[in-house]
């Protein structure tokens, strides 16, 4: 007998117990445009430790930027920080902020904060730092 979450939300299939059929499963609705399979496979390229995957960088971004795409707020946020800090892509600290603004004016508290400590810290405006914190 299954219990509840031991099933597909999508097709009520049993929930494999092996990576390589949960592998094939989130890969499958990723490639199905689903952003939070993207954003989860995306995180298991970017860690290198789930589901059998060895670490692939771009391959996580190119993820990300899909799940971006298709409204995942996670995503945004996730490719901002890898932006403004230069983690596995060139440091571009502008694009970084876009991301999070992109995310903040949708509601995303995680991103809202980021916005506010890079006021406080790299811009001095304690003032707008403390109206997006909160706001988060």
């Amino acid at each position: 007998l299954l219990a509840w979450g031991d099933t597909c939300a999508f097709c009520r299939a049993p929930t494999p117990f092996s990576d390589a059929a949960m592998l094939a499963l989130v890969r499958k609705r990723a490639d199905a445009k689903d952003p939070l399979a993207a954003d989860f496979l995306a995180d298991a390229y970017y860690r290198g430790r789930y589901l059998g995957l060895q670490q692939d960088i771009p391959r996580a971004i190119e993820l990300w930027t899909e799940a971006a795409c298709l409204g995942d707020f996670i995503a945004h946020c996730r490719i901002g920080y890898l932006y403004f800090n230069g983690k596995g892509v060139e440091k571009d600290m502008n694009r970084g902020i876009r991301h999070w603004q992109h995310s903040a004016i949708r509601g995303h508290p995680p991103s809202r904060f980021m916005l506010g400590l890079v006021e406080y810290h790299d811009e001095g405006n304690h003032e707008l730092a403390v109206q997006h914190w909160m706001i988060s």
